[in-house]
């Protein structure tokens, strides 16, 4: 539940369409589900504005079906991240055996390169006072920049996504600055030296959210090097999340970008 279920549940107890104890039991069940391998976190949206997100690592297949069906079954929309291709094959198939058994379960996707499944219950709703731009440093760093995209888009963000204009070439990064100045927030993606970053941040006065991400040779030390350089930029307005965390890269790209209610 989230802020719109709340109100329209209030409504209708006003407008007499519902009893006070039948909207009690609602609430009463709101907070979160023990489904014996998770507890899920369904007043998390209420709460903070960004919905429980599954993270697929370390969760076999059957755990993340069990959680998707848990979580569908109040409503909203799914997102798990960091799921292999192998695991989101036997999500569908476990999700299918459920459907033809008469579950009648929404349609679900599977981004290969970002290691997204999603299910959309409720359409695309523009919740952002603008445009979020994800910038990718070099196609290696893409898996983690789609991550952010998908991550972005499902929590309701008009999202742009900006490949391959990594520091090794400056022109091209330059190309792209009207894109840039239009955004509300950039979420810039990097590995090897991390440098773009600090770049983007010298060159727009929008918030810059830097991934440092685990691509280069030996002594970029899995990310460390483009993770300190980030943190070390002169730059104003940088902040900084975790190797390869899109997704928390866009959750807060996310707050940043929220229109406020009230």
């Amino acid at each position: 539940m989230d802020r719109r279920d709340i109100k329209a549940l209030l409504d209708r107890v006003s407008a007499g369409h519902l009893a006070v104890d039948s909207a009690l039991d609602a609430l009463t069940a709101m907070p979160f589900e023990d489904i014996g391998v998770a507890q899920i976190d369904h007043h998390r949206a209420l709460r903070t504005g960004m919905p429980e997100v599954i993270f697929g690592e370390g969760k076999t297949s059957a755990q993340i079906a069990a959680i998707v069906l848990a979580m569908v079954a109040r409503g909203g929309n799914v997102l798990a991240t960091r799921v292999s291709s192998e695991k989101a094959a036997q999500v569908s198939d476990l999700l299918d055996a459920r459907r033809e058994a008469g579950d009648p379960l929404p349609d679900w996707s599977y981004d290969v390169e970002a290691r997204t499944f999603s299910m959309r219950q409720r359409p695309f709703e523009d919740m952002g006072r603008g445009l979020v731009s994800v910038v990718c440093a070099g196609t290696s760093d893409l898996p983690v920049a789609r991550e952010a995209v998908v991550t972005a888009e499902m929590m309701n963000n008009r999202c742009e996504l900006i490949v391959d204009v990594g520091v090794a070439g400056l022109h091209r990064v330059l190309a792209h600055r009207e894109r840039l100045v239009r955004s509300e927030v950039i979420i810039a993606v990097a590995g090897m030296e991390g440098a773009l970053t600090g770049v983007i941040a010298g060159l727009v006065g929008r918030p810059v959210i830097g991934v440092p991400t685990s691509v280069g040779y030996g002594v970029s030390f899995s990310g460390v090097s483009a993770l300190l350089t980030m943190l070390n930029s002169c730059a104003p307005g940088v902040t900084v999340v975790n190797i390869d965390n899109g997704y928390g890269a866009a959750a807060a790209a996310t707050l940043i970008n929220r229109r406020r209610e009230g």
